[in-house]
């Protein structure tokens, strides 16, 4: 009997096909997307800004050979670097997304849409760079807005209804696929070579979640969203020069992703691609901790002040019971030492128990200085978290996409204080009107840990008009954020 394959070349897959269809046909009319693109854009800067602030992320940036020169190479914020394009993605990948801090999507994948920035911005201003240098237009911010409402929608779109965690992969993954679609475009690459080049970050090694989880938390998490856009923008890069592309990379009998990694099962798809993710993201505002945690972190700083009016102290308390959704007890719910600044970003005992203490929580917070302070460890032993099946549910309607957690606090002797329950963090789209003044402030005070008066008072004056911004060449604005 023959065991030969058949080696017809198929069609491409049609999630492929919707991707590549979606980066170059869809027109943008959604005036609330561009909107809220804005804010996302000044954001995302302002958290890479911030990240300037460690040396654990300063040491990654740069080129890879010191001292090596780019001409026209993309510019990294708040530093002197410029690059080649594909370092400079992973440059400003890795500041926008070190102390997560950047935008979140919540669904049955997660993950921060504003990492594929790394992609665009990088993409944008090389190629604005060249065209200057040679006589022609530059992109403007407009396009660059444009680029992360379609990256927000690929990412969001696929994260919806496939769970990459459950079988062990990263979300970085759609990060990758996201950013090579849509830096393809803003390339210029013909309809084949872009099908081409998505076929190729599906067909990429895809990266393990074990870096987020016990018992090997660690500081790849900070820097896998940057190595993942970079490696979009190099597998466009490659498409350009007409690599060819592999058309049933997700489909393909025993070889495919689909077969591979993904337990035999289809991606499953809940809308269509349009500008739904940007205008329902979630922005991180009052605290930098993973997002799961938000409304938990709103709560115990709630209860901070009743503890302080009750005269409690952390001896007093004999438990702390967090009701809360299955995404988080998954993800955060964690017990026994906590190694690094990463590992305690993600626990919920911890980022409950600073706030409880504090009255606060900050980047900061996650360092060793604080960490050492035994009462935390006190604190964390006492709680329990206890899933809500309403929680549960109403974190995966799209109608609601709440994140909700209730906190309770019992004593010793047998008193509690009322639980304390926040269904939607402030930077929930149902929260906008209270969210935005503060992502405002918050850029604002990013501006300040980087660059004098003048500077500052410079790109405020241009970033705070969206009209003004849209029409600024990508060159001009970043070379406001040369130190």
């Amino acid at each position: 009997m023959s065991t030969s394959v058949v080696n017809n070349r198929p069609d491409y897959d049609h999630v492929i096909v919707d991707i590549v269809d979606y980066v170059m046909d869809y027109t943008i009319t959604s005036p609330v997307a561009y909107e809220t693109a804005h804010y996302c854009f000044l954001d995302t800067l302002g958290c890479g800004l911030e990240a300037l602030e460690y040396p654990a992320c300063k040491k990654l940036l740069g080129p890879i050979v010191p001292g090596t020169v780019v001409p026209n190479g993309a510019r990294i914020p708040g530093t002197q670097f410029q690059l080649d394009p594909v370092q400079a993605a992973f440059n400003i990948g890795t500041l926008i997304r070190w102390l997560d801090f950047n935008d979140t999507w919540l669904a049955a994948e997660w993950g921060h849409p504003s990492d594929n920035l790394g992609g665009i911005l990088a993409i944008a201003d090389w190629l604005s760079r060249a065209a200057v240098a040679n006589g022609k237009q530059p992109l403007t911010i407009k396009d660059v807005l444009t680029g992360m409402i379609k990256a927000h929608e690929i990412q969001g779109c696929l994260a919806l209804e496939n769970a990459f965690n459950k079988v062990g992969l990263d979300h970085v993954v759609l990060v990758k696929v996201a950013s090579t679609a849509v830096v393809a475009q803003m390339l210029g690459l013909a309809r084949e070579e872009i099908l081409s080049a998505v076929s190729l970050a599906w067909v990429d090694g895809q990266s393990l979640r074990t870096y987020r989880h016990a018992p090997n938390t660690g500081s790849r998490k900070s820097w896998a969203a940057g190595d993942a856009t970079s490696r979009a923008v190099r597998l466009a890069l490659i498409a350009q020069k007409g690599e060819m592309g592999y058309p049933s990379v997700l489909t393909a009998k025993t070889w495919g992703f689909y077969d591979v990694l993904f337990n035999g099962q289809p991606f499953k798809f809940q809308r269509p691609y349009g500008t739904y993710v940007m205008e329902n993201v979630l922005f991180k505002i009052a605290f930098p901790a993973e997002f799961h945690s938000q409304t938990a972190v709103e709560a115990a700083m709630t209860l901070h002040q009743q503890l302080k009016a009750a005269g409690k102290q952390v001896e007093d308390i004999a438990r702390i019971t967090i009701r809360t959704h299955e995404a988080c007890i998954r993800i955060i719910d964690k017990q026994g030492s906590l190694n690094n600044p990463a590992d305690r970003d993600h626990c919920i005992q911890y980022m409950v128990a600073i706030p409880l203490l504090l009255g606060r929580l900050t980047a900061a917070d996650y360092e060793d200085n604080v960490a050492a302070d035994p009462r935390i460890d006190v604190l964390r032993e006492k709680m329990i978290c206890v899933e809500d099946p309403d929680f549960t549910r109403d974190y995966h309607t799209p109608e609601k996409r709440s994140i909700a957690n209730a906190l309770t606090i019992t004593f010793n002797d047998g008193s509690r204080l009322d639980e304390v329950k926040v269904e939607f963090p402030i930077g929930h789209a149902r929260r906008r009107k209270d969210g935005i003044p503060l992502l405002l402030k918050k850029f604002s005070s990013n501006l300040a840990r980087q660059f004098p008066d003048t500077q500052q008072r410079k790109i405020l004056s241009v970033s705070l008009e969206r009209t003004l911004l849209e029409n600024m060449p990508v060159n001009e604005y970043l070379d406001l954020y040369v130190i």
